[in-house]
């Protein structure tokens, strides 16, 4: 019996701390070439990110051009930061995590209190110095909750205290937050459209405010949660005084809000950003319905399968889009944990976690190009017994 050829779309997120999308996709593409198979094989890679980190990868998977600047670190130093720029469109992908994210604190000692995203306002001055007219800002993995206010600070603005003087960096200096100069800010911001990636729906104060729900993640005790929170409602008020031609406490209180420490907030209230679901950002800028038109299988992943990719992850959103297309889900992951019941509802007729191939963490993680290629071979051995 002959076997039809298959055209799989090969759509992962990345393998934390193992492989980047972009090689997940890539190691299964080369599985697949090498398998002694009678399928004959189209593999179309198109990695993909949920809005956090990996974004800027995926983006440039997709065709837009890396770009790397220095700029202001969480805690004040320089790093080594980068961007995403499609010219052709005037795009650009920002990824907080690359200027501002809790993996660039300086020997990981966290600095709940004081911890900005200065870093990424400086980001988006690059990116608009470039020409962009639209910018994508991806939050996830920040080590702020500043309310966002790095990102006027980064593009020029000034938090001025009582006596006129600027105020450190920090979510806690905000208590001290008399007034918002905005007289040096970047005033080409005001002819960008801007698309805030963020899946959390938090609002920006109170019991499920930034401080209360991420801060505890970030280092913050219970008590200086009460001060962050104290202090990014006065700089609502300190905001709202300084533009009334925004909605900036209506801002406050709306979902997503509480990205990043508050940067979803200052992105809304600012720069009026419009906030979807990270992984709908993503699979537009890759052109991922024009990619899964021909695809008759579609493989989706990431390192570890859980409860949290469940809501809105990057594997869910990819199959999301394959079964509006009645295509077929096969998904792999470093791990799952996922129950029979849960993986049914996701819409994955399988799972190929490479712990049930090698159990110990350490070397499926230091293998796991090697694993994944022979997961490729595992997955058409399947297709061609359907």
């Amino acid at each position: 019996m002959t076997v039809p050829p298959l055209t799989v779309l090969i759509s992962p997120d990345k393998f934390k701390g193992s492989l980047t999308a972009a090689e997940v996709a890539a190691a299964l593409a080369d599985g697949f070439a090498a398998a002694d198979s009678p399928v004959a094989v189209r593999s179309i890679q198109a990695p993909v990110a949920d809005g956090g980190e990996g974004t800027v990868q995926a983006a440039v998977s997709a065709g837009f051009v890396r770009h790397r600047a220095t700029v202001l670190g969480p805690t004040g130093e320089d790093v080594d930061a980068e961007f995403a720029y499609n010219p052709d469109t005037a795009t650009a992908v920002v990824e907080l995590a690359t200027a501002s994210g809790l993996d660039l604190l300086p020997g990981g000692v966290l600095a709940p209190l004081t911890a900005t995203c200065h870093g990424t306002g400086q980001l988006i001055g690059e990116a608009l110095d470039l020409g962009a007219t639209t910018i994508i800002l991806g939050v996830g993995g920040s080590a702020n909750t500043d309310g966002g206010t790095g990102l006027l600070t980064g593009l020029g603005a000034k938090l001025l205290d009582a006596a006129g003087n600027e105020l450190p960096y920090g979510g806690a200096a905000l208590a001290e937050l008399a007034s918002v100069d905005f007289t040096d800010f970047d005033s080409r911001v005001e002819h960008v459209n801007f698309v805030l990636a963020a899946d959390v729906d938090n609002p920006l104060l109170g019991e499920r405010g930034a401080p209360a729900i991420f801060g505890p993640q970030k280092g913050a005790s219970e008590e200086d949660v009460a001060t962050l929170d104290a202090a990014l409602a006065n700089l609502v008020e300190q905001l709202a005084a300084a533009r009334p031609d925004k909605d900036i406490r209506g801002a406050a209180e709306a979902p997503g809000a509480g990205a990043a420490g508050g940067a979803g907030y200052m992105a809304m209230a600012i720069f009026g950003a419009e906030r979807r679901r990270g992984i709908d950002v993503v699979i537009d800028f890759v052109g991922l319905k024009e990619k899964i038109k021909d695809a008759n299988l579609v493989i989706v992943g990431e390192g570890s399968l859980d409860h949290q990719s469940l809501l809105g992850k990057a594997p869910v959103g990819v199959a999301d889009l394959a079964h509006e297309r009645n295509i077929p889900v096969v998904a792999v992951a470093g791990r799952c944990l996922l129950t029979e019941e849960q993986i049914a509802d996701a819409g994955f007729s399988k799972i190929y976690a490479l712990a049930d191939r090698e159990p110990d963490p350490k070397k499926s993680m230091a293998n796991a190009a090697a694993l994944l290629k022979g997961v490729a071979a595992e997955i058409l051995s399947d297709h061609s017994k359907d």
